[in-house]
């Protein structure tokens, strides 16, 4: 297991080499860009790749510090090192907003899928809407929870889920649309977008640590005995 973990990431440093490290890497995205970057926006997209063997990051910056343009930055330099199946999971009511944003700032150009739009590309011959060659796709959570085993057996780059936190209940089984999300996306690469990681209690912030990898703190009640000093083992 453990040899197998270190060929895989040499494997992804000698393949990241030919793009540079650091903020060289990402260079030629800010250049193409149309944005004004503030150094923590720079900070917190280099953060996203720097682990080449992580199953994700979850960027938490308060409202109105720049959380998208830092999931732009990674997804635009997805783009240019050519891992080009991209999803974004976002409220409905932001899935316009998103694709607005991509090609104001970064020239990249999204759809927006949903039931009618999946339905007709599988009339027009398209086996796997989900896989579709350089494309970048957005999508609303219940689009996302009613299409999770065929987003499961694609093959996607980036997963970005925005307002993560309203999935942050992914532990409890009887929270469909997360879990299924979940499911969906567990084998991706994924970027979780969130203001607000930590709201009511540590219980949340391992839910969102799930969406990440599943394994980053065990099972839920290891993370109980271990984390929450006050649990009450008798609920």
């Amino acid at each position: 297991m453990e040899s197998s973990f270190v060929a895989k990431y040499l494997a992804e440093k000698t393949l990241l080499g030919s793009y540079g490290d650091g903020t060289d890497r990402i260079s030629k995205t800010l250049l193409n860009s149309k944005i004004s970057l503030n150094p923590h926006q720079i900070k917190a997209s280099l953060f996203a790749f720097s682990s080449p063997v992580s199953k994700g990051v979850m960027l938490c910056d308060e409202v109105g510090l720049g959380k998208t343009i830092e999931a732009g930055i990674i997804i635009s330099q997805y783009w240019f090192e050519h891992k080009r199946n991209i999803l974004i999971i976002t409220p409905a009511s932001l899935t316009r907003q998103w694709a607005s944003e991509l090609l104001d700032k970064f020239g990249l150009i999204a759809e927006v899928i949903d039931r009618k739009s999946y339905n007709s590309l599988i009339k027009r011959g398209v086996l796997n809407p989900f896989e579709q060659k350089n494309k970048i796709l957005i999508m609303s959570y219940n689009f996302a929870s009613s299409y999770f085993e065929e987003i499961k057996k694609s093959r996607i780059d980036l997963v970005v889920i925005d307002e993560a936190h309203k999935l942050r209940n992914v532990y409890n089984p009887n929270n469909i649309i997360a879990n299924n999300i979940y499911n969906g996306i567990a084998n991706f690469k994924k970027v979780l977008l969130t203001a607000t990681p930590l709201q009511n209690n540590l219980m949340e912030l391992y839910g969102l640590s799930m969406l990440i990898d599943g394994n980053i703190f065990g099972d839920k009640e290891y993370f109980k005995k271990h984390f929450i000093a006050d649990y009450d083992y008798n609920k």
